[in-house]
């Protein structure tokens, strides 16, 4: 797979909300009304992640939850993890 332009990287930002492309990467951040929240999701994040055999970076802090995607091999931001990105999107819009 390959990696995209900075131009096709922004034209495809514009269908997500909050999400922005930092050093090599799409990320967003979401916060949660606690930690038990914030896990719950990270748990059907990571179902999804794995059912598509790519996987986040991402940091939790209590009720906070920050995502970052790449792709290693592809050594910048692929189709691959735009779609991860409207696949988390579509379980955070489901809470």
């Amino acid at each position: 797979m390959m990696a995209l332009n900075l131009i096709e990287i922004e034209k495809k930002l514009e269908q997500l909300d909050g999400w922005e492309y930092v050093d090599g990467a799409i990320e967003t951040s979401f916060e949660f009304e606690n930690f038990k929240e914030a896990f719950s999701v990270m748990t059907r994040i990571a179902f999804e992640c794995e059912a598509q055999g790519h996987h986040p970076d991402w940091t939790n802090v209590y009720k906070s939850l920050h995502i970052r995607l790449n792709t290693h091999d592809a050594e910048g931001v692929t189709d691959k993890d735009f779609k991860l990105a409207h696949t988390i999107e579509k379980i955070i819009d489901s809470e």
